[in-house]
């Protein structure tokens, strides 16, 4: 009986390489295992037994943890190349040099989900994050810090829309954003769920802009009452989602 080439384990040391930097990978990005064992189609306990030295990884296990973070983990002859210059193409296959202009860090504004005529106002930084070949996000200033969200960025050509998407073990939330404005502003729609009693979550959609922050001159975050000094240009830029609009919510 012959092993299959997938099948063959690595060296001690090539399994030590790996593991440290997967570890390095994980830190880096705040996921679990279990979240990149899901994302790479693995069960846990392999990850688990693998990341600990109690077993030598296989080159079909590295190669799923190769594809699910999108760096090259092997070294030597066993590398395989990484293109760093463009994304995958679930993600529209764009290139650094192609999406530069949308890297930067933003003003968010959505509608308050719990309390009536308030804004809620957070910052979201987008970049290119070199090891995943890819644009990702990440949100911050947010009351709730525990639900801060951060994912990967789709720019397809055929849409002329770009995506925000989450996707957790896979439940996913979903913001889509028109391209932006002579002056960076981005508008469109978020798609999430809302917390209610308990452990009761509704489907929510809301209107959503993204303002340069260089371009605020005195923001504010959190949740914006009508009394904030900021609430009127805050109200105004939201409404263009659906004033010009940039969005369409209809009802049945």
């Amino acid at each position: 009986m012959t092993v299959q080439a997938t099948d063959r384990q690595l060296s001690d040391e090539q399994s030590r390489q790996v593991a440290a930097t997967v570890r390095e990978e994980l830190a880096r990005r705040r996921i679990s295992r279990q979240h990149l064992a899901e994302q790479a189609k693995l069960s846990i306990s392999t990850l688990e037994k693998a990341l600990g030295g109690r077993r030598p990884f296989t080159l079909a296990t590295t190669v799923r943890l190769e594809q699910a973070l999108g760096v090259s983990l092997r070294k030597g002859a066993d590398a395989v190349p990484v293109n760093g210059d463009v994304a995958p193409d679930s993600l529209g296959a764009y290139s650094r040099r192609a999406v530069t202009w949308l890297e930067g860090t933003y003003l968010t504004l959505r509608p308050s989900f719990g309390e009536k005529d308030s804004i809620y106002a957070y910052r979201t930084e987008i970049l290119w994050d070199a090891a995943a070949s890819r644009l990702v996000f990440r949100e911050a200033e947010r009351m709730d810090a525990a639900y801060a969200q951060f994912g990967e960025v789709a720019v397809p050509n055929q849409s002329g829309h770009f995506y925000l998407v989450t996707n957790r073990s896979g439940q996913h939330r979903l913001i889509t954003l028109s391209r932006p404005t002579i002056a960076g502003e981005m508008y469109g729609i978020i798609a999430t769920l809302l917390a209610g009693r308990g452990s009761q979550l509704t489907p929510i959609a809301a209107p959503i802009a993204f303002l340069p922050i260089r371009n605020v001159a005195a923001a504010s975050f959190g949740r914006i009452a009508p009394s904030d000094t900021n609430y009127a240009a805050y109200r105004k830029e939201l409404r263009r989602t659906t004033d010009e609009p940039f969005a369409l919510f209809v009802s049945a």
